[in-house]
């Protein structure tokens, strides 16, 4: 079974405070989304192989560390995902970026894939599969399937706030992908809206309603 990773940083989770809050602005939303995006990099990437390099410094030769050539992609599932890239690529400006759009079908309620376009080389990549919400679970496990159809075979999901239905759903139907999250919530409400959760996370995003 996949593992859960609550990232419990102070810094995570003062921020996601200021996401949940109903007063807080488009400008703020999505400034705070993008910091805590790279906040959650930081961890997501704590386990990357070093490799030992030598390099000469204005006083002398030192050892020092890069990572060991590990291909990294990012793939938000459109189009809320979009909003967490950015902060992700400040830290990981090399990684390649694919995209997965999906949307739900309004009578069967599941989701239908649109759109997906990922680099050439996705089966030597660690890909991280981008979503602030993880409410039922059906929109991840849509895109991770896309992902393993396609020949990925190393995927991490890193979302904002899950419910448990969702968290539940991912691990049951790949229990190979690791999820981490800002904040593990209450439940689905009869809407399909996490609860306490912070709404929409694509109309506060972007703006609409």
């Amino acid at each position: 079974m996949s593992t859960v990773h609550v990232l419990e940083h102070p810094l995570i989770q003062h921020k996601i405070t200021y996401i949940r809050d109903v007063t807080t602005g488009t400008k703020e939303f999505r400034e705070l989304v993008d910091e805590v995006a790279a906040l959650m990099a930081f961890e997501i990437t704590r386990e990357l192989p070093l490799q030992e390099v030598t390099v000469k410094t204005p006083v002398s030769e030192a050892k020092a560390y890069t990572i060991a050539g590990k291909k990294l992609g990012l793939v938000p599932i459109l189009r809320a995902g979009l909003g967490m890239v950015d902060g992700i690529l400040k830290l990981i400006p090399a990684a390649k970026v694919g995209h997965v759009g999906l949307y739900r079908d309004p009578e069967t309620l599941q989701p239908v894939e649109y759109y997906v376009k990922l680099p050439s080389d996705v089966e030597e990549r660690e890909l991280i599969v981008i979503d602030p919400m993880l409410a039922t679970g059906g929109s991840a496990v849509a895109a991770i399937d896309s992902l393993k159809k396609r020949g990925a075979q190393n995927i991490k999901l890193m979302c904002l706030i899950a419910a448990p239905e969702g968290v539940q759903m991912v691990q049951e139907a790949h229990p190979d992908v690791d999820i981490y999250l800002g904040a593990q919530d209450e439940y689905l409400n009869e809407k399909g809206y996490i609860v306490p959760g912070l709404g929409d996370a694509g109309d506060r995003l972007f703006g609409t309603k």
